[in-house]
């Protein structure tokens, strides 16, 4: 999957799919509202390393941190539509 830059060559966000972890993809936004596009409540594997994994151009995936210690990194995941998975409760 392409990754777009802006005109300052600053690439857009990157997330693991969570199918299996593999490949990474583009992180979605609605147009309109410029807000990300998610998937609340939804859970899967846990495919991500404790570095972030990189497309072939060598982008880096982006991360979190755990809420049990605000410190280990946490791979983020996208659907194959590029919805960040994310859990309000």
């Amino acid at each position: 999957m392409p990754n777009p830059r802006d005109d300052n060559r600053i690439p857009t966000l990157r997330a693991v799919q969570n199918t299996a972890g593999t490949p990474i993809g583009n992180v979605t936004a609605d147009p309109l509202t410029h807000a990300l596009e998610v998937i609340d409540g939804t859970t899967g594997s846990d495919y991500g390393p404790a570095t972030a994994k990189r497309d072939d151009q060598r982008v880096p995936s982006i991360m979190a941190v755990s809420t049990s210690d605000g410190e280990t990194p946490i791979s983020l995941y996208i659907d194959s539509s590029g919805k960040l998975l994310i859990q309000t409760t």
